[in-house]
C-alpha cells in the first residue's frame, strides 16, 4: 500500500514538474502577444496566466465534475490549449516580435488574418473572467454521488434474485424422520436384569382365516332409453295449431309482399312465418318461381 500511494505521489509532482516547464516556455510567447496588442508590462507578464491558468483550472474541473458539466469543462480546456497554440504559432513565425520591434497591434502582414489574431489575444482575458467563474461556481456546487457502504451486500445492491443449488443451502439433505416413541413398546433391558431361568415361550397365535371375497354380478348397462320421470310442463308445450302447405305459402306472400327479390331467402322467410329450415326453402322456390313467371 505504501509503495502504491509513493508511485502515485511521484507521478503527480512529474506532472506538476513537466506542467511547469510547459509554461515557462510559453512565457515568452504570451507576454510578446500581450505586448504587441497594447498591454503595458504589468499586463503583459500576467497575460500568461490568464490564458494557461485558466487551462490548469479548467483540468481540474474536468477531474471533479460529472455529466454535462464535465463536458462544459472539457470544451473550456479543449479553447484554451488551441488558443494558446495559435498564439505561440504566431510568436514563432513573427521575429520581430522577439525583439518587440512590431508594429503595436500588428500580428499579420494580412488583415483580415491580422484582426482575427487581435480579437483572439483580446479576448482571452474576458474569456478567462467568465468561463473561470462559471467552472469554480460548478465545483462548489457540486455534490458527488454517494458511495455504498461497504457492508451492503452485492446481490442487495444489485437487487438481483438467484436460484441456489441444494449444495448451497443450509441443508443438503433431509432431516431424519424421528418415530414416535410413545406408540412403541419400551426396550427391555437385557444388561443387568438377565436372568437364568430360561424365558417362557410365548404361544403362536395363528392367524385368523380370511374371508373370502365374494364375486357379485353387475347389472348390464341398459341400452333402452330412459322414459322421462313426471310430467312435462305445460309451458314447453306448443300451442300453435300445426298449419299446412297452404296455409305457410298465405303466410309467406303475405309477409313478402312488399319484400325485393334480393330479400326473398330461405333464413328470412324462416323468421317471418316462424317455421322450419326445409318448409323456408321449400316456401322460398315457391314465391320466386311465382315472381319470375309474374315477371315473364
Amino acid at each position: 500500500m505504501n509503495l502504491h500511494r509513493k508511485g502515485r505521489a511521484a507521478l503527480v509532482l512529474a506532472l506538476v514538474a513537466v506542467v511547469g516547464m510547459a509554461f515557462r516556455v510559453s512565457w515568452n510567447a504570451l507576454r510578446d502577444i500581450a505586448g504587441a496588442v497594447g498591454a503595458d508590462a504589468t499586463a503583459a507578464t500576467l497575460y500568461p496566466f490568464v490564458v494557461d491558468g485558466l487551462m490548469a483550472l479548467a483540468l481540474i474541473a474536468t477531474l471533479v465534475l460529472a455529466d454535462r458539466d464535465r463536458t462544459f469543462a472539457l470544451r473550456v480546456l479543449g479553447a484554451y490549449t488551441v488558443a494558446s497554440l495559435v498564439l505561440n504559432y504566431v510568436h514563432g513565425l513573427v521575429p520581430e516580435l522577439h525583439g518587440r520591434t512590431v508594429d503595436w497591434g500588428r500580428l499579420a502582414d494580412w488583415d483580415p488574418a491580422n484582426w482575427a489574431l487581435v480579437l483572439l489575444a483580446t479576448s482571452l482575458p474576458v474569456g478567462s473572467i467568465y468561463f473561470g467563474s462559471d467552472l469554480v461556481a460548478k465545483v462548489l456546487h457540486h455534490r458527488p454521488a454517494p458511495i455504498p457502504a461497504a457492508s451492503t451486500n452485492a446481490e442487495e445492491s444489485t437487487k438481483t434474485t438467484m436460484k441456489r443449488s441444494t449444495a448451497d443451502l443450509p441443508e443438503s439433505t433431509p432431516a431424519p424422520i424421528t418415530p414416535n416413541t410413545a406408540a412403541l413398546p419400551r426396550p427391555v433391558a437385557v444388561g443387568f436384569l438377565k436372568s437364568t431361568l430360561p424365558a417362557k415361550p410365548s404361544p403362536s397365535i395363528a392367524p385368523a382365516p380370511a374371508a373370502p371375497i365374494e364375486r357379485r354380478a353387475v347389472a348390464a348397462e341398459s341400452t333402452r332409453p330412459r322414459r322421462a320421470t313426471g310430467r312435462v310442463p305445460a309451458v314447453a308445450k306448443s300451442t300453435r295449431p300445426k298449419r299446412t302447405p297452404d296455409q305457410l305459402l298465405a303466410e309467406a306472400r303475405e309477409a313478402t309482399a312488399d319484400w325485393p327479390d334480393a330479400k326473398v331467402t330461405a333464413e328470412g322467410i324462416r323468421r317471418a312465418v316462424r317455421t322450419s329450415p326445409l318448409n323456408a326453402r321449400a316456401l322460398r322456390d315457391t314465391l320466386r318461381a311465382e315472381r319470375a313467371g309474374t315477371a315473364a
